[in-house]
């Protein structure tokens, strides 16, 4: 096996998915990872410091591409405008990659209560990497909380549709289109 060869680290997200999925996380170990991405496990460790982080993999860098689109979005933005900025900033960054792997996180996020509590800790440090932008722009702390949590619904939903089509449409289409949808559904919430 090639040592630090190019792509080591998006072959094993692509390798832990695929077994996550065929055979489920607990029974999945960080030898088979290795095995299937075709690296050593010492390479593995090199970019992981364990199976349970493969999942997590992008989360520093979405929550930090979200919360620069919030605090450089125009002076004059609306909270969700800048949301939808934060939106479009992430979005532009995910690739076809992320768009493959999409169904098969899912379901490997399903199957396991340890993978469901690490997502759960990935969307609270999405809202609030996206709450600290809004609040450093002076949007008073309820309403940047608030549109903090509808962005991290948008990019949930959007991500899904978008994981589930084979349409061209980039995934900032769909991000921006449920964010669309949800500030008028809270319109009706009256």
């Amino acid at each position: 096996m090639a040592r630090w060869e190019p792509g080591a680290r998006e072959r094993l997200i692509v390798a832990a998915v695929d077994l996550f999925a065929e055979q489920g996380y607990d029974s999945t170990t960080v030898a088979q990872i290795a095995e299937r991405a075709g690296v050593t496990k010492s390479t593995f460790f090199r970019h992981f410091p364990d199976k349970r982080e493969l999942l997590a993999a992008g989360q520093e860098t979405l929550s930090r591409l979200l919360a620069e689109g919030i605090t450089e979005a125009p002076a004059g933005a609306t909270p969700l405008e800048a949301v939808a900025a934060g939106l479009q900033r992430a979005s532009d960054a995910m690739g076809p990659l992320n768009r493959e792997i999409g169904p098969r996180l899912k379901a490997a996020v399903a199957a396991s209560t340890e993978l469901q509590e690490r997502d759960a800790l990935k969307s609270v440090s999405m809202a609030a990497a996206m709450t600290a932008a809004l609040t450093a722009r002076g949007v008073p702390d309820a309403a940047a909380a608030l549109a903090g949590e509808l962005g991290l619904l948008a990019f949930k939903r959007g991500y899904a549709e978008w994981a589930d089509t084979d349409a061209d449409h980039g995934l900032a289409h769909y991000t921006l289109a449920a964010l669309s949808e949800l500030r008028a559904a809270t319109a009706t919430l009256g």
